[in-house]
């Protein structure tokens, strides 16, 4: 009789579970830093970044030059704007800049630790075994009659800067680590310098100043006087060193092709220590409280006397912004005050007056007038439009001071009441309805650029750090080389010494080195 197993036969396995969507999300991740990690991301983002920069050094920035921008503006019109919507004319500070730094920084970290923590490793670590079969290695040679003294053929090999471990019957040697040292040293440079940017741009501040001759047109340390700043997130405004500057004198020397030679502004500078006198040129900044101040360029501003129709005069002077190498000067300067009945004190904007000018150091000798032969002022002239009406500067819309506004004039609003009129320093021009206008002379201006980067010293460390770097991963070659003694001869004292060479990079020259090490181990015979 047969047993029979009448136990309740076991409940199925439950199905295998899809993956949920936490385990898909972390392989998504995974998956993700190690393509972000990748040495040929880190490449890929280093050339974005490279081509990113191309904009930065192409436009004008404002950080660097506003009145360049505003030339920018003027000759384009249309095109300019798109480029303030990308952030053209700030590209260092732009978000699309700023997001593949970082890409590239958290890119470099991913790639250098482990490297860096396997090389460490490596350093440590003794060289390896030599192989069984030293004739099959790239280079091999044989060495008759030794006296089995592996000792000297270490110490020969250290002397040689080789680093070398004896077992048994056997010399194993290798060197070359500068190489991956070198690599290592770049790549963290380049985070270095990463960083030196965003310490830069966190904690670091700028402003341009147009900066006229004379002891009533100096500035002090603040926003309110900047033509242009910025400062940085963690930076406090009431922290800026305070220093004031004052221009007494710009001298500028030219080749006879009109090339600029030498520039060297002579300030007065109070509130940083006692008041001192201080020269600066192109090259050799200025340093006031931690901030460096940087001659960027120069030119003229006009002075013109203008007396109304009721006699009473003013004087003004503007800037005249530079078109050319040759100085070639673009402004305008306003007299909104002009005009007021000296009986009822009423101003009047419509009988407001406004100067729109070209500047040439060295005018022509003949018409046309249109541009400056020389950048020194050898024959001075300046050609003024003269315009009456409303200059819109009641309005209380921002304007360039540089031009008069387009609009008025297009609006008729503002309208012209004299031609072109060449003036040379100290001559009059009388307008149609009594009133005039005096060329006085000029002064000489110069555009400032004060900034503070805490950053830039940790970028000259690194970038010289990344030279040296880039230098060992060049020239620094891994190699290896073996020794190993034969069994001795039954009739003889001496044995056979076996070399083998190995090298880890590509190094033409290892076969020669390979000799010499071991011609010289044969000397110690």
């Amino acid at each position: 009789m047969t047993a029979t197993d009448t136990r309740p036969a076991p409940p199925a396995a439950p199905p295998p579970r899809p993956p949920g969507w936490g385990n898909w999300l972390v392989a998504v991740g995974r998956n993700a830093w190690r393509q972000l990690t990748s040495m040929r991301t880190a490449l890929v983002l280093l050339f974005l970044l490279a081509v990113a920069s191309i904009p930065g050094s192409i436009l004008p920035q404002t950080n660097v030059g506003i009145e360049k921008v505003q030339a920018y503006y003027r000759a384009h019109p249309t095109l300019a704007p798109w480029i303030e919507k990308v952030d053209g004319f700030n590209v260092f500070g732009s978000p699309w800049f700023a997001a593949i730094y970082l890409l590239l920084f958290t890119s470099l970290i991913g790639c250098v630790v482990p490297r860096l923590r396997d090389h460490y490793r490596a350093i440590r670590s003794v060289p390896p075994n030599a192989p069984a079969r030293l004739d099959r290695l790239p280079q091999h040679a044989t060495v008759d009659d030794h006296d089995g003294d592996l000792k000297a053929v270490a110490a020969t090999l250290r002397k040689r800067r080789w680093r070398v471990v004896v077992r048994g019957d056997t010399v194993s040697a290798e060197k070359g680590y500068l190489k991956e040292t070198g690599n290592l040293v770049f790549h963290l440079s380049l985070m270095a310098v990463l960083v030196a940017v965003a310490l830069g741009s966190w904690y670091g501040w700028h402003g341009n100043r147009i900066l006229v001759t004379g002891p009533d047109s100096g500035f002090c340390n603040s926003l309110q006087q900047y033509d242009e700043s910025k400062l940085g997130p963690r930076v406090d405004e009431s922290k800026l060193p305070p220093f004031c500057v004052t221009l007494d004198q710009f001298e500028a020397t030219f080749q006879t092709s009109g090339q600029p030679k030498q520039f060297k502004a002579t300030v007065t500078v109070e509130g940083d220590g006692p008041t001192r006198t201080a020269d600066f040129s192109v090259n050799d900044p200025l340093r006031l409280g931690g901030a460096s101040i940087y001659l960027l360029g120069h030119g003229y501003a006009p002075i013109l006397r203008y007396t109304d129709r009721f006699g009473k005069t003013q004087t003004k002077e503007g800037p005249f912004l530079s078109e050319d190498g040759m100085q070639t000067s673009s402004g305008a300067i306003s007299f909104p005050d002009a005009n007021i009945d000296p009986k009822t004190g009423k101003r009047d904007s419509s009988l407001q007056m406004g100067f729109d000018g070209l500047y040439m150091p060295t005018a022509p000798k003949q018409p046309p007038y249109l541009r400056s032969e020389f950048p020194a002022e050898n024959n001075p002239g300046l050609l003024l439009t003269a315009y009456r009406g409303n200059l819109g500067l009641d309005a209380g819309i921002p304007s360039s001071v540089y031009h008069l506004d387009q609009n008025q004039i297009d609006a008729g609003r503002l309208k012209q009441v004299g031609e072109g009129k060449l003036l040379k320093p100290g001559e009059t021009w009388t307008l149609d309805d009594g009133s005039s206008v005096q060329f006085v002379g000029t002064k000489k201006y110069v555009t400032l650029s004060v900034r503070h980067d805490p950053g830039q010293d940790i970028a000259l460390v690194a970038a010289v750090c990344a030279l040296v770097g880039l230098m060992g991963s060049l020239f620094g070659k891994r190699r290896r080389i073996f020794f190993r003694l034969a069994s001795p001869s039954p009739t003889s004292s001496s044995r056979l010494l076996e070399a083998g060479g190995l090298p880890r990079t590509d190094y033409p020259g290892f076969a020669e080195e390979f000799a010499s090490t071991v011609a010289a181990v044969r000397e110690k015979t």
